[in-house]
């Protein structure tokens, strides 16, 4: 690649700053915020003040009346056809029905796409063969139509008289109707019928619509299992080596075996799980004998529903509770009443649902929630985040359509337990959504995060454009924001590149533009946030594992994204998922690549202060050097200005640093990511299944490849471990010569330090380590050489 078309890709990857025309401007005077426009009223005001104002002609069909029979059949099948030059929309029809009611149906017609000034309301009478019958109309002049202005109350509906196909004859009928022109703030806007769905077929117009889902709240369930009493076998002549398994929904977990072979088994284990309200699933739990390796067999169970157990909001300890287990098996089947009467195995367990918890349903690294689950635990907001989601520029084709390229793209917001999605524009690589959504923030140190995708479920023909077989939204990028890099009252009105890494490389698919605000409600409840922890007390209290957190993680993922696939219209799993993060913990070489270079990166600075260090002790810049020794006199006399002059100097650091401060979010960096030089096996590996797909040879290369990856981090991992077994071995007499002349050396230092003053000592170390190269050898110094000979456990390794 030539240079220039590599500036010219970096500068594509790049944030840019928009200048949109946010806030409402309406006919005949003012605009919110001041400025020309349309009506000086202060109440032409409302909340969506970060979007580009569209307008909308609407029109609400109510109900008919009256309506006149068919001659031939006695009866009528009505409905509604708006039309408005080339577009037109249609309500459904009713059988035999005379005085129809629509429910309130409301059609929208963009204002920029408004190709005539005359509105007209048609009443039809479907027919099965040939077409429909013309029953009446009503005509609205676009120049009448008044306009509404939010916060007014809803326009009230009236009834207009049919006329007939040709002049003004009125005829028998009437229908109510409400038309005004009001902007995308309308509470009528989000179920209204779109000029830009017009060719949205069947079920597909109720996935085009804009909505606001919440997620199902998560309780984490621990379930500890103590004992078990007067658990039978099969086999009564042996004793039963048992274990206790328990499932919730699709979440299986199993105790350890009971090390003893006995019908009074103990464990005490906990087992977590991860449930959802409503609780529809059931605590389902077995105790199990091992009796091979290949065979178990269950020996009693207990199924009992979740909302039963008690809610814990802290760590102080729950009752334990015993619980008969019912019989299963042969013993069950054969109903043997009489052994029954005579005992009944039980099981001991301490169940709760941990309500002081966050139950982890995202990464940890885009956390947007850090609140408990239990409602009560919760703090006040501490401000607002209100996010314009604007427009979309230059989208690539997703799909085909009749051998044409298209992509019907929507945008998804994930913040907190709010996921808001907005309508679909239908066929168009520059869509203009301008829909405003606000969320509370309970803390400043989480992420907002959103994915633009394309929408596959319109009921056309349309196929991927990869040629790929699933009907799956399809990615187009993602955009995340953390609050925190946010300054508070400013609008940020940015265009964020749509960046996908697919298996042939990294690639931008076009430009999201975004408005956002955060507001600040309490400045000192934000700074007392800063000083306490980042997640609930009960996850430093009672802490989960590493193992545990992951594992939950991944339940609680599958749990929301169910959920809210059954909504309607259902935020389907691949964009759950891709919001959430689901494979961020998955191996990939680049991933490896980037975050050791970030690690280098963090130790850049350390590296060239010793390198700074080493040249002044070298005398490279002789006035340097003199000034370290003016410096380092100065703080040997007065050593109690040592931590002043550091803490100073960070401080004035900090206030030259604000000159250059970001002036805009951070966003998906490609450099950082590795992106822009990943080999192309490197990615085939990051998108390959888990377990792999791939061919026994490609495997194998992989296989060597990390071998040899893992290679070196062992030998780094070794000489680390090596180090600190030398300092060990400093005292542990396992060198005997070295250990006796290391104990002699610290006598002879204590008595040193202690009759001489430490003054005199810094100085003398100091002037030592200053010293002109003349006074230097190349070779190693002392302890070095020293150090280095000292034994280490590597020689006892096999």
């Amino acid at each position: 690649m030539n240079p220039a078309g590599a500036a010219n890709q970096k500068e594509e990857f790049k944030l840019k700053d928009t200048k949109p025309q946010l806030g409402e401007r309406w006919p005949h005077g003012g605009m919110r915020g001041g400025g020309g426009g349309w009506i000086s009223s202060e109440r032409a005001t409302s909340t969506y003040d970060l979007v580009e104002q569209m307008l909308y002609l609407y029109v609400r069909v109510v109900k008919a009346k009256d309506l006149p029979t068919n001659p031939v059949t006695g009866s009528i099948d009505p409905y509604v056809e708006v039309k408005l030059g080339n577009y037109k929309g249609k309500t459904q029809h009713f059988e035999k029905k005379t005085n129809p009611e629509w429910n309130n149906q409301v059609f929208a017609f963009s204002k920029d796409k408004m190709q005539s000034s005359i509105l007209k309301v048609f009443v039809r009478d479907r027919e099965m063969v040939g077409r429909d019958d013309y029953i009446g109309k009503v005509v609205f002049d676009m120049n009448e139509v008044p306009t509404r202005v939010p916060p007014d109350s809803p326009l009230a509906p009236q009834w207009y008289r049919l006329e007939a196909r040709r002049g003004n004859i009125k005829v028998k009928g009437e229908i109510m109707l409400a038309v005004w022109i009001g902007t995308q703030a309308d509470e009528a806007f989000p179920e209204a019928w779109h000029t830009e769905a017009a060719s949205v077929q069947g079920e597909g117009v109720f996935s085009i619509r804009s909505k606001v889902y919440v997620s199902p709240k998560l309780w984490y369930l621990r379930v500890n299992v103590i004992e078990a009493q007067d658990v039978e076998p099969h086999d009564r002549s042996q004793l039963p080596q048992a274990f206790v398994k328990a499932q919730v929904g699709n979440q299986i977990l199993k105790t350890k075996l009971c090390p003893q072979k006995t019908t009074n088994p103990m464990w005490n284990e906990d087992l977590l799980f991860v449930a959802a309200e409503p609780f529809e699933e059931q605590l389902y739990l077995t105790v199990e004998n091992k009796v091979t390796s290949a065979k178990d067999e269950v020996m009693g169970r207990l199924i009992s529903p979740l909302h039963v157990f008690e809610r814990r909001l802290d760590h102080r300890p729950v009752h334990s509770k015993w619980f008969n287990l019912e019989k299963f098996g042969f013993g069950a089947l054969e109903g043997d009443k009489r052994h029954e009467l005579k005992f009944s195995s039980r099981i001991h367990l301490r169940v709760c649902l941990e309500g002081g918890y966050h139950v982890m349903d995202e990464s940890t690294m885009y956390i947007s929630d850090q609140r408990p689950t239990a409602r009560q635990l919760w703090k006040n907001p501490i401000g607002i985040l209100e996010v314009g989601i604007l427009s979309a520029q230059g989208l690539q084709p997703m799909k085909t359509k009749e051998g044409t390229g298209t992509t019907d793209a929507y945008c998804v917001a994930k913040y907190g337990q709010k996921w808001v999605r907005t309508r679909t524009i239908i066929e168009s690589f520059n869509p203009k959504w301008n829909e405003q959504y606000t969320w509370e923030v309970y803390d400043p140190c989480t992420v907002i995060t959103l994915g633009v995708f394309d929408n596959c479920h319109l009921g056309g023909s349309e196929k991927p454009a990869s040629g790929s077989g699933g009907k799956n939204d399809s990615r187009i990028g993602k955009v995340r924001i953390r609050l925190s890099t946010l300054e508070t009252d400013r609008i940020y009105t940015n265009s964020y590149p749509l960046l996908v890494l697919q298996p042939s490389g990294l690639k931008k698919m076009g430009e999201l533009q975004l408005a956002v605000r955060f507001t600040c409600l309490s400045l000192a409840s934000m700074i007392y946030l800063y000083w306490h922890p980042l997640l609930p007390k009960m996850h430093y209290l009672l802490p989960f594992t590493v193992n545990q957190l992951d594992s939950l993680r991944y339940q609680a993922m599958n749990i929301v994204a169910v959920r809210l696939g059954r909504a309607e219209p259902p935020l389907r799993k691949e964009v759950v998922e891709y919001l959430l993060d689901v494979d961020s913990h998955m191996w990939s070489m680049r991933r490896s690549k980037a975050n050791f270079f970030r690690i280098v990166s963090l130790f850049s600075g350390v590296i060239a202060m010793s390198k700074w260090l080493g040249e002044v002790c070298k005398w490279k810049n002789p006035v340097t050097t003199i000034l370290v020794h003016v410096l380092y006199f100065i703080l040997i006399c007065y050593p109690d200005l040592i931590l002043p002059t550091i803490f100073l100097y960070m401080f004035l650091i900090g206030v030259w640093n604000y000159r250059h401060r970001p002036r805009h979010p951070p966003h998906m960096d490609t450099k950082l990511s590795w992106a822009e030089v990943v080999h192309p096996d490197e990615l085939d590996e990051e998108f390959d299944t888990f377990p792999t797909s791939k061919a026994q040879d490609v495997a194998r290369m992989r296989y060597d490849r990390l071998r040899s990856v893992a290679g070196r981090i062992q030998t780094v991992v070794g000489d680390m471990a090596t180090q600190g077994e030398r300092f060990l071995a400093l005292l542990s007499w396992r060198d005997p010569r070295a250990t006796s002349l290391f104990v002699l050396f610290c006598l002879v230092a204590a008595v040193a330090l202690y009759v001489t003053p430490f003054k005199i000592m810094a100085l003398v170390a100091g002037l030592f380590w200053l010293r002109h190269p003349k006074f230097r050898s190349k070779l190693p110094s002392v302890p070095s050489n020293f150090f280095r000979r000292l034994p280490s456990r590597a020689d006892s390794m096999l």
